[in-house]
């Protein structure tokens, strides 16, 4: 478990921070996040034995950067998001530090831990935990005094997300060591979806294997967040990729283009899986907040109902509970799934009830009597346990414990 104190630190906050960290040294957290060079260093002064990793906010970019974090006795380096693979491995084969390194997750235009936007424009600091996320909003270009029509690009500034499953094998080979997943301000089926898809992966990097990940698996992780996925910096620099401009926010899935509309039944030339019940929205302009969108009500293909997921072909989709204008639909509009129940739910089992993860686990029980019962265990992974009863054992009048009973 780790703990993050990744915000800059004022002078007249010392006192608290310190009391925090001895804090954090008695509750046994495994290490703090940290980005304040001077917070590292009362770190070291205060709680010596508790490790501390630097966080992306420490803009760690290079060997000469980790070598400073080294001398303040930092454990691990989160690197800054805006590093290559190449770089990467650059500065791995010049230092000896835990490199950890972003494989999933938000983006932002601005240099890690260097963002001044949220401060300049709304007093917000992004430094301090409180940004006010300027990069999403819509911008105009004006070059040279005059204004550059740039149609439906509008998002200047709004990277797309990262998403570099499929480049894990390259960086464990340029020496990552941990991988981080932004999950900031997301929901546990965000949380349970997109670490099963990286356990995954990272399995069959570090056994040699190709990464399998299906369409299938990325519109499942598409559905849990996205504003479109890309490699980021880690392919090198691409910005036009990176920032395609359209959009903001999450968008899901595409899933077809609008073939007709009339009332509550729109027909769509569908491209991915679809199902009722499912959240759907009709691309528009969202700055204008002119995007219409509802809970498909049922899916119906040469007039017949489909009650289970489809796939692909012309379809027409009932829209009964929300307010569609449809003489606003028009052909080849994009249509996008925002929302899956069904993939919902299941995410929920995953981490709802009982734990489905299993470790082998040795007991040893003494049973005497007229003593307690004691009992000592240990994990697979070497945890140990051990505990006994407050009474002592009586003579046995009908059963004795024997080692069956004592196992169940």
């Amino acid at each position: 478990g780790y703990v993050t104190m990744n915000t800059l630190v004022f002078a007249d906050e010392l006192v608290a921070a310190e009391r925090t960290l001895i804090q954090l040294c008695e509750s046994n957290v495994d290490a703090i996040l940290v980005q304040d060079l001077g917070l590292a260093r009362l770190a070291e002064k205060v709680c010596p034995q508790l490790p501390v990793h630097a966080s992306t906010q420490m803009s760690m970019t290079s060997g000469e950067c980790i070598q400073v974090a080294a001398e303040l006795n930092v454990k691990r380096v989160v690197l800054a998001r805006e590093l290559s693979i190449d770089e990467i491995k650059e500065i791995h084969a010049h230092c000896d530090m835990e490199l950890e390194a972003f494989v999933h997750g938000a983006l932002c235009v601005a240099y890690s831990g260097q963002c001044l936007t949220s401060e300049s424009l709304g007093g917000r600091s992004a430094n301090r935990g409180q940004c006010a996320q300027a990069c999403r909003l819509p911008y105009e270009l004006i070059c040279d005094g005059k204004d550059v029509d740039l149609g439906d690009i509008k998002y200047l500034l709004s990277p797309q997300d990262l998403a570099a499953f499929e480049l894990l094998p390259r960086m464990l080979e340029a020496g990552v060591t941990s991988f981080k997943i932004e999950g900031r301000l997301k929901t546990p089926e965000y949380v349970a979806n997109i670490t099963r898809h990286y356990r995954r992966a990272l399995d069959d990097a570090t056994n040699g294997l190709p990464v399998d990940i299906s369409d299938r698996d990325v519109e499942e992780m598409e559905l849990s967040f996205s504003r479109g996925f890309s490699p980021g910096w880690l392919n090198g620099c691409d910005h036009k990729m990176l920032v395609p401009g359209l959009s903001s926010a999450k968008r899901g899935v595409l899933i077809g283009t609008v073939a007709r509309a009339k009332g509550r039944i729109i027909q769509v030339h569908l491209t991915a899986g679809l199902a009722a019940g499912d959240g759907i929205v009709f691309s528009g302009d969202r700055a204008a907040d002119e995007e219409q969108g509802g809970r498909v009500f049922s899916v119906h293909r040469l007039g017949r109902r489909i009650t289970k997921r489809i796939e692909s072909g012309l379809i027409d989709i009932r829209i009964v509970n929300d307010p569609i204008d449809s003489s606003r639909l028009y052909e080849g509009q994009q249509v996008w799934k925002t929302d899956d129940p069904a993939l919902k739910k299941r995410l929920q089992k995953s981490f709802h009830g009982r734990p489905t993860r299993k470790i082998a686990v040795d007991i040893r029980v003494t049973a005497v009597e007229g003593q307690p019962l004691f009992v000592e265990a240990q994990t697979s992974d070497s945890q140990c346990w051990q505990g006994s009863t407050t009474e002592s054992l009586p003579t046995a009048k009908r059963h004795v414990v024997d080692k069956e009973y004592l196992r169940q």
